[in-house]
């Protein structure tokens, strides 16, 4: 997995202090769009030649690290 800060960028200069994938101006929202659309990881990159899968999958886990970090056991 790629550091976070060599994934996630966020200036006020670009796109007004949104996060974006690192060295893009492809926002990291347009990536769980995608997903909650119906669209696979591979169309998302296909579309946004910019992004590498490897970041994706670095954004995707650490939303997922995010989400279950201090959660309670089930």
């Amino acid at each position: 997995m790629l550091a976070k800060s060599t994934v996630v960028f966020s200036d006020p200069e670009i796109l007004g202090g949104t996060p974006v994938f690192f060295g893009t101006r492809v926002p990291v929202q347009s990536l769980f769009d995608y997903l909650e659309g119906g669209e696979s990881l591979d169309e998302f990159v296909r579309q946004f030649p910019s992004v590498s899968r490897e970041q994706a999958l670095t954004v995707l886990a650490l939303a997922r690290e995010s989400l279950l970090t201090g959660a309670r056991p089930a």
